[in-house]
């Protein structure tokens, strides 16, 4: 299959040279995810990147919960600012997935993040996800001084399946009076069920994440509220009326990807709402494109922007 003639050149040569694998959800039975799972989960991932102390903890409570803190092991026991960080995948994924991204994030941007194990749909259908961030989030306030970050420095942020849960945790957190937040930070973040975009409708064929794996993700999580009239904003932050008194964001997406038109509603919608907004928008790249090509020019190009953002929004130099 030929790329999108807008994709970026050097990333298109790197994917004729070694494509990456693969990953067909559409038509997958549900009792066959599990396989999928662990299939992933053998692959080699990048590890932690060092000068980084990495532990997990399993939160007290009716349902399991791990998070996964991350800590640069020079900042001693000076209070750091957080990121509550949420992975990709929704039906995949965990936080080992992102080790090398967060703990770069950690150690780059002088901060803690602590990344959540949510409850993978369809198992856990909404809420249970986004109860799950919202849980970790609330979790990483009430342990501060334990964790010695700084409960007034508080971010959510995530990539893909992550933002968009992520931007239903600081909508929640809003509603609920939970935890205050400096900071949204929302890499490609899947955020519309409903799928009626014109980026949603074009990338049938992508090099990862075409529209059918996105139309299984949200009826994995959803079910029959998929695309309904009747949802709440936190199933789908898209879905949201008011975006008012939510925190700063950070938004970005793909060129060449699904989720590049309702990110782009999104930003300008919280723009619209009075909350201080940057969007970019990534020419020639595709979903995730950072991650499956970190080397190359424009993803390192979008790593240091992120580093860039992170350090200015919690506070770094």
């Amino acid at each position: 299959m030929p790329h999108h003639p807008n994709l970026d050149a050097e990333m298109a040569a790197a994917l004729a040279a070694d494509p990456p694998p693969p990953t067909v959800l559409d038509g997958l039975p549900y009792e066959e995810l599990d396989a999928l799972r662990a299939e992933r989960a053998a692959r080699p991932v990048a590890p932690p990147a060092e000068g980084v102390a990495v532990t997990d903890h399993h939160l007290p409570g009716p349902t399991p919960l791990r998070v996964r803190t991350y800590r640069p092991r020079a900042a001693g026991s000076r209070a750091l600012p957080c990121l509550v960080w949420v992975h990709g995948g929704m039906v995949l994924g965990s936080p080992e997935t992102d080790d090398a991204r967060v703990s770069a994030y950690a150690l780059e941007a002088d901060c803690a993040v602590v990344s959540v194990d949510y409850r993978l749909a369809p198992e856990h259908p909404y809420p249970e996800p986004v109860e799950d961030c919202y849980r970790a989030l609330r979790w990483t306030a009430d342990q501060a001084e334990s964790l010695r970050i700084d409960p007034g420095r508080l971010a959510v942020g995530g990539i893909s399946a992550g933002g968009g849960l992520a931007a239903a945790t600081a909508l929640l957190a809003r509603d609920d009076g939970g935890p205050g937040l400096v900071f949204q930070f929302l890499l490609c973040p899947m955020l519309d069920d409903r799928n009626t975009t014109a980026s949603s409708r074009e990338f049938t064929d992508a090099v990862t994440w075409p529209r059918a794996n996105n139309l299984y993700g949200w009826a994995a999580l959803l079910g029959p509220l998929a695309g309904g009239e009747e949802l709440p904003p936190y199933a789908a932050p898209a879905r949201a009326t008011d975006l008012s008194g939510l925190p700063p964001a950070y938004v970005d997406v793909g060129e060449l990807e699904v989720f590049r038109d309702e990110c782009a509603r999104y930003a300008l919608r919280l723009i619209e709402a009075g909350v201080s907004t940057e969007f970019h928008l990534w020419p020639g790249a595709f979903h995730g494109f950072d991650g499956v090509l970190p080397h190359l020019t424009l993803p390192r190009r979008a790593a240091r922007e992120q580093i860039a953002v992170l350090r200015r929004a919690l506070g770094g130099a």
